[in-house]
C-alpha cells in the first residue's frame, strides 16, 4: 500500500539517488565488472580467455566432481532435512525448538570447522578413538578423503536448508483435509505418500536448489578434503588458478566465475520453473502443526533424532575439543598430556590468530551494523513508494548472495585491482575490499526481515502524522524506525552469525596481516597445526551459539519469521 503525503513531505530526491547508487554499487557494479573481464577478448576466437577456459579438460573435471559432489550432497541434504522437517512439523513430539535450533546450528558453523571437526573424529589420528582404543591401524587413510567423503559434509552442511523450505510449506498444508482422510480410515503412512507428499514437492524442489546451489559454491569443505588427493571442484580450481601467474590470469579466472556463475543461475531458473509447474495453492493457516500422535513410536522417533544428531554435531564437535586439548596429534588425551597451551596461543595478542579474531569481529561487526542502517530506510522507499524500477533493483540485491561466493571474490578482486579514480587509494589486499564483499554479499539478509516488517506496518500512522504536519525525516525518526527496530537488529545479528565464520569470500581476498578467522583455520589445518586450529574452531562454534541463544532469547520482541529457527 502507498502513502499518501503532504507535496514536499516526502523522501528528497537526493535520499533516493543515494540508496539507489549504493545499491547499484553493492549488487550490479561487481557482476557487470566480472562479465566485461570475462568477455573483454571474446573477438580473439581461439585466443580469448572464455575460449580457453572451455577448452581445458580440468576445467570439465573441476565442473564434473562439483556437480557430482554437490549431487550427493544434495540427496542427503533432502534426507536429513526431510526426516526433521517431517517429525517436527507432522508429529507430537517433544521440545520440537531444542530439536530445531539443534538441527540449524550446523548451517551456522563455518564449513571449514565442519570439515576440520570430522577429520578429527576419523583416521588414525584421532586422538579421541585413541583415547578410546579404538582408532584404526597406524597408516589407514581416512575415509573423508574423498569425494564422497566431501559429499557427506556437504549433505549435513545444507541439510538445514532443505528443512526450513519444507517446515513452511508443512505449516501451511490443509489441516482439515488431512484430518477428514485420518477420519476415514486412512494410515499414517497412507496420508504421508498420498497427501504429505504431493502437496510438498514445490518446497522439495526448493530445498533442493538451494542445498545444490550452496554445495556449488562451497569452499571450505572441498578444499581441506579435496586437495590432499587432489581432488578438485570449481571454487578450488578457481583458487588454484588465482594463484599461478601470467598476464592472462585475471581473465581467465573471470571467465571461470561466469561459468560457475551461470550453473548457479540455470539451478534457481530451473527449480523457479519446477515451482510454478507444480505449484499447488494451499489453504491452510501458517503455523498450526498436524501433530499426528505417534503413540509408543513416538520415543523411537525421538532416539533416532538425537541419534542422528549426536552423530552429525556432537561426536565431531567433541573430537575437536579433545584435540584441542592435547600438545600434539597421536598423543592420547588423559590426565598426564592434557594442556591449554593452544588455548593460550589465541589469546596471545603478539599472534596471528588473535589478529584474525580482532580482523573477523570488526568486518562482522562493521558489515551488520552499516548493513542496519541501509536497511532502514532502503525497506520504507521499497514498500512506501514501489514502482517497476525499484522493483528491478530489488530484485538485483539477491545476485551477489545467489552467486557463489568465490565468484564475488573474484569480482571484487577485478572491480578494485587498480586504484579509486579520484583518490587514487588501492583497496587490494586491505580489509575494506573484504568488507565491500560482505556488503554486497549479506546485503539482503539484512533486508529481508526489515521488508518483511514493514510491509505489516499501516501507513495511516505516517499519514496521520504526514497531515499533521510531520516532515519525513520526523515521520521516518519517530514513527518507522521505532517500528522497524526489532527487526533491523535481528537481520544484523543474522548478517554478524553469517559473516564472522566466512571464509569463501575471504580466502581470495585476503593479505598478510588481512586475516578473517575461517581463513586462519584453513591456513593452520594446511601446514598441519591441528591442534592449535581445533581450539580456534571451539571457539567459533561457542560464539556462533552464543549469539543464536542471544537471538532465541530475543525472539519474542522480534517478528513472525525473522529468526529461520522458530515458528
Amino acid at each position: 500500500m502507498t502513502l499518501r503525503q503532504n507535496a514536499g513531505s516526502g523522501p528528497g530526491k537526493g535520499l533516493i539517488w543515494l540508496l539507489l547508487c549504493l545499491v547499484a554499487l553493492l549488487s550490479v557494479l561487481p557482476s557487470l565488472r566480472l562479465l566485461l573481464s570475462a568477455l573483454l577478448d571474446w573477438r580473439q576466437g581461439s585466443d580469448s580467455s572464455l575460449w580457453r577456459v572451455l577448452s581445458n579438460p580440468a576445467t570439465w573435471a573441476a565442473l564434473w566432481h562439483s556437480v557430482y559432489t554437490s549431487g550427493l550432497g544434495t540427496l542427503l541434504s533432502l534426507l536429513l532435512g526431510g526426516l526433521f522437517a517431517f517429525c517436527l512439523a507432522l508429529t507430537d513430539i517433544r521440545i520440537k525448538q531444542l530439536w530445531v535450533f539443534l538441527f540449524m546450528l550446523p548451517m551456522m558453523i563455518p564449513p571449514q570447522v565442519t570439515a576440520l571437526s570430522w577429520l578429527q573424529l576419523f583416521g588414525p589420528g584421532s586422538i579421541l578413538l585413541n583415547s578410546l582404543g579404538l582408532a584404526p591401524g597406524f597408516g589407514s587413510a581416512n575415509p573423508l578423503y574423498s569425494a564422497e567423503g566431501i559429499a557427506l559434509l556437504l549433505g549435513i552442511q545444507h541439510a538445514p536448508l532443505v528443512f526450513l523450505a519444507l517446515r513452511t510449506q508443512l505449516q501451511s498444508l490443509p489441516k482439515e483435509h488431512i484430518e477428514a482422510a485420518r477420519l476415514h480410515g486412512a494410515s499414517l503412512w497412507r496420508v504421508f505418500f498420498d497427501m504429505v507428499l504431493p502437496l510438498c514437492r514445490t518446497a522439495l524442489w526448493a530445498g533442493a536448489a538451494i542445498a545444490f546451489v550452496s554445495a556449488l559454491g562451497n569452499f571450505g569443505i572441498p578444499a581441506m578434503l579435496g586437495i590432499p588427493i587432489s581432488y578438485f571442484v570449481l571454487p578450488v580450481h578457481i583458487y588454484q588458478t588465482l594463484s599461478s601467474f601470467g598476464p592472462s590470469m585475471l581473465n581467465d579466472v573471470a571467465a571461470l566465475s561466469v561459468l560457475m556463475g551461470g550453473v548457479a543461475i540455470g539451478i534457481v531458473t530451473l527449480q523457479g520453473h519446477m515451482q510454478r509447474r507444480y505449484a499447488l495453492p494451499l489453504i491452510g493457516m501458517a503455523g498450526r502443526a498436524l501433530g499426528f500422535t505417534l503413540g509408543k513410536w513416538r520415543l523411537a522417533t525421538e532416539a533416532l533424532l538425537a541419534g542422528v544428531l549426536c552423530a552429525i554435531l556432537l561426536a565431531p564437535l567433541l573430537a575437536l575439543i579433545v584435540t584441542s586439548l592435547v600438545p600434539t596429534l597421536g598423543v592420547p588425551l588423559n590426565s598426564d598430556t592434557i594442556t591449554f597451551a593452544a588455548w593460550r596461543g589465541i589469546f596471545d595478542v603478539q599472534s596471528a590468530t588473535w589478529r584474525a579474531l580482532t580482523n573477523s569481529l570488526f568486518l562482522s561487526v562493521s558489515a551488520a551494523v552499516m548493513l542496519m542502517l541501509l536497511s532502514l530506510p532502503l525497506a520504507w522507499l521499497l514498500v512506501r513508494y514501489p514502482n517497476r524500477a525499484l522493483r528491478w533493483l530489488h530484485s538485483l540485491i539477491d545476485i551477489p548472495y545467489t552467486l557463489p561466493g568465490v565468484v564475488l571474490a573474484i569480482a571484487c578482486i577485478l572491480l578494485f585491482t587498480r586504484p579509486l579514480p579520484l583518490l587514487d587509494i588501492s583497496l587490494s589486499g586491505t580489509l575494506t575490499i573484504i568488507l565491500f564483499a560482505y556488503l554486497a554479499r549479506f546485503l539482503t539478509v539484512c533486508l529481508k526481515p526489515v521488508h518483511s516488517s514493514m510491509l505489516q506496518l499501516d501507513p495511516a500512522m505516517e499519514e496521520a502524522a504526514s497531515l499533521a504536519g510531520a516532515n519525513f525525516s520526523q515521520r521516518l525518526l519517530h514513527i518507522v524506525l521505532p517500528l522497524l527496530a526489532p527487526a533491523a537488529f535481528a537481520g544484523a545479528l543474522l548478517v554478524f552469525l553469517t559473516a564472522v565464520n566466512e571464509l569463501t569470500v575471504s580466502a581470495l581476498l585476503w593479505s598478510a596481516g588481512k586475516e578473517t578467522l575461517g581463513v586462519v583455520i584453513f591456513n593452520l589445518d594446511e601446514s598441519g597445526n591441528k591442534v592449535l586450529a581445533s581450539a580456534i574452531s571451539v571457539l567459533v562454534v561457542a560464539l556462533i551459539a552464543i549469539v543464536m541463544l542471544l537471538l532465541s532469547a530475543l525472539g519474542r520482541y522480534f517478528p513472525k519469521g525473522v529468526i529461520p529457527w522458530q515458528n
